[in-house]
């Protein structure tokens, strides 16, 4: 774990070493993936079956290549009563949350008469991808389905792993409560390679999104254009920016709940009391050895875990946006918390005040927990309804409003050197008999 402080000499080089960190897998699998696309591409289920029997040690052929909707009913109808709830609870405010996100359509007149606007419909079809084995979430399956049911997608497709022929009885039961069309029991490039494609089995899609491996995540890198994608995620990541109000155990254990999700996690603390970052950094210590998820805790924060000083809180932010993190935890009081955020330009998501832990967004709170990594928050945002839908324009003019805006039209396309354009507009501003 690095210990920076903000005032001492070599912060700045530090620093910036922390925000350069790639922490990406270091091996290159772009080779190798370029490879599965294509066979894929040209072998189609067959291939799909070869690398499920390789990597998964799954016969599709002889086991199935689905799951039905009356298995993932019976996953859901045979839940805990009180998890049941908590993926309903979920489910609800997710869904409500990603129906506030509905864009309207525009339809207008300007001063010239023209007609102009914008109709937004959703996409045909969706793909959603679900890690299989260790990394089975099914808040993942609801965060992705659901935006796109409320986009009004009319075909969604699950594409999960199921090594040994297990499946997680939880992913199905979410599968069920938000509303999945079809289940296919594949994964890795192989399945991103698919939903692109299509199969015999296997419809192509418009967009796929999900979680992944590294070979999952470079699939939707080299096949985004053939579909749209919601991201390139990489490691996940926590940035918490406290006082020393706060208990040293609670962002102790703000701070795990990232590094326990891989050794490639990052977890950072700000703060303007160097005693409350001893005083965590020696509870994390103490707490790590507690946990089922130790080992990868332990890998995450001795790798990329740090806790950096600052002469106040105000002189974090900065700090944050540079490095314009996953998570952004603002562990203060709330008006504290708001005069901190108004001064945020790039995270993925912000939590706001003591009470409110990165954790709770991951579950139950609403907004989408699909956000951008690798610093990408500065460019780019969590998954939305609108990821699964496409906006078209549309204009119509009159006569009064060609004459209006026609001769500059004119005047460009042939400043461009292109005369057919200038024609197409000309030979309707002078209104030849037929």
């Amino acid at each position: 774990m690095r210990r920076l402080d903000a005032s001492a000499p070599g912060f700045a080089a530090a620093f910036d070493a922390l925000v350069n960190d790639r922490r990406e897998s270091a091996s290159d699998v772009s080779a190798d993936v370029a490879v599965i696309i294509a066979r894929v591409k040209a072998e189609g289920d067959a291939a799909l079956a070869d690398y499920t029997a390789r990597f998964d040690r799954f016969d599709l052929d002889a086991q199935g290549w689905s799951i039905s909707k009356q298995d993932c009913a019976a996953a859901y109808a045979a839940l805990a009563p009180e998890l049941r709830d908590a993926l309903n609870l979920a489910a609800d405010r997710i869904r409500a949350y990603h129906a506030a996100q509905l864009p309207g359509d525009r339809d207008y007149r300007d001063a010239t008469g023209a007609r102009l606007g914008a109709r937004w419909n959703a996409v045909d079809a969706a793909g959603v991808y679900v890690p299989g084995g260790r990394a089975a979430y099914p808040s993942s399956v609801l965060m992705n389905i659901l935006p796109a049911k409320v986009a009004g997608v009319e075909r969604i497709v699950m594409v999960t792993p199921t090594p040994d022929g297990a499946v997680n009885p939880v992913v199905m039961a979410a599968a069920h409560i938000g509303g999945v069309d079809e289940i296919w029991r594949v994964g890795g490039a192989q399945a991103i390679a698919a939903l692109a494609h299509g199969t015999a089995r296997i419809a192509p899609v418009d967009v796929v999104t999900g979680p992944g491996n590294a070979w999952v995540a470079e699939a939707k890198r080299q096949l985004y254009g053939l579909v749209g994608i919601d991201m390139v995620a990489g490691p996940s990541e926590i940035v918490i920016v406290a006082d020393n109000r706060n208990q040293p155990h609670v962002i102790a254990a703000d701070l795990l709940s990232q590094a326990e999700h891989d050794p490639t996690s990052q977890s950072i603390l700000f703060t303007d009391d160097g005693d409350f970052a001893d005083a965590v950094a020696a509870v994390v210590a103490q707490l790590i050895p507690t946990l089922s998820t130790a080992a990868t805790m332990q890998a995450s924060w001795a790798d990329n875990g740090a806790v950096i000083v600052v002469p106040t809180l105000a002189d974090a932010i900065p700090l944050c946006d540079r490095l314009a993190p996953e998570h952004l935890e603002l562990a203060v009081d709330p008006a504290d918390a708001d005069a901190l955020f108004a001064r945020v330009r790039h995270a993925g998501s912000v939590f706001l005040g003591r009470q409110t832990p990165e954790a709770i967004g991951d579950y139950v709170a609403g907004p989408n927990h699909v956000l951008p990594t690798g610093r990408r928050a500065r460019f780019s945002s969590g998954l939305s309804v609108t990821d699964f839908m496409k906006r078209t324009s549309f204009l119509a003019l009159d006569g009064a409003s060609l004459a209006a805006i026609g001769p500059a039209a004119v005047a460009l396309a042939h400043a461009e050197g292109l005369p057919a354009h200038a024609l197409s507009v000309q030979n309707r501003l002078e209104k030849r008999p037929r």
